[in-house]
């Protein structure tokens, strides 16, 4: 795998080398648009509101609305005056216990790989994270634009989470809160009761995108017919209209006691033959 970044972790006088690399990969299947009647891929012209002229590129520059049509034109020499220094380095602001970190906040995660001759700091920083319970906050430019972030014991290793600045956050108070606040005993008992009768143990190759498998399959078998795949109706549950809560309660653990020994059961493995074929057609 490609190194994203290369630099070093700050703190006091410590400085540790380190290598960042991706910790997440997401698949999509890509279609384009194309003409029905011969199949020609359909591109999209840049085109002028006023006359619906095409613009060429060297007529293009990039504008603020700071009013309802109207625009100021920022300029790449504008850019590089407000342009953050790449200085190559996670510098770790504080440190902070990660119970105390909205959640939300945390957005998209990276491995750090130790780099030659910082092995005894990297694992210094790691023990102390995993010991004290703490997380590091920090600020690393990447690619031109400042994150904010914070570093991670993961297992024997850390991990560097990209994270939204505070203010990015919308606040939760815009959001409509529920009538109901308070709920009877009863209820609370059985609805504990379904989440024990729900709970197992973890195991993430249980968990599989469902719709990506089914669409793989899909494209598999319109490859190999050369036609339209026969559509399949999706099952529809029956609507319930929630007035006893502890009935619905009773009934769902009821059925999920039923399905217990199915779900003990691993995922079924996919072929790995319908996943090139839609890869090829997309």
């Amino acid at each position: 795998m490609r190194t994203l970044w290369k630099g070093a972790i700050t703190f006091g006088l410590v400085s540790i080398p380190v290598s960042l690399y991706p910790a997440t990969r997401r698949e999509e299947l890509k279609f384009r648009m194309l003409r029905k009647s011969d199949m020609s891929p359909i591109n999209f012209k840049r085109v002028a509101e006023a006359d619906g002229k095409e613009v060429p590129w060297n007529e293009i520059v990039k504008g603020y609305e700071y009013e309802k049509d109207k625009f100021v034109v920022i300029k790449e020499e504008d850019f590089k005056r407000v342009d953050v220094e790449a200085t190559q380095t996670v510098d770790i602001i504080n440190f902070v216990t990660l119970d105390e970190v909205d959640p939300l906040l945390f957005y998209k995660p990276y491995y750090l790989e130790v780099g030659k001759g910082g092995d005894k700091a990297y694992t210094l920083l790691h023990d102390a994270l995993k010991e004290s319970g703490k997380i590091a906050i920090a600020k690393v430019v990447i690619r031109v634009r400042q994150h904010l972030a914070a570093i991670k014991p993961q297992k024997d290793g850390l991990i560097l989470e990209l994270m939204h600045f505070p203010d990015e956050l919308i606040d939760v108070a815009e959001f409509k809160e529920p009538r109901e606040t308070k709920v009877g005993k009863p209820e609370m008992n059985m609805a504990k009761q379904l989440i024990e009768s729900m709970t197992s143990p973890w195991k993430p190759q249980d968990y599989t995108d469902d719709y990506k498998d089914q669409l793989e399959t899909m494209i598999e078998e319109k490859i190999e017919k050369g036609d339209e795949a026969p559509t399949r109706q999706p099952r529809k549950k029956k609507a319930s209209n929630v007035i006893d809560l502890v009935s619905i309660l009773q009934k769902s653990i009821q059925h999920t006691e039923s399905k217990k020994p199915a779900r003990a059961k691993s995922a079924p493995t996919k072929k790995p033959r319908a996943k090139s074929h839609a890869r090829k057609a997309a």
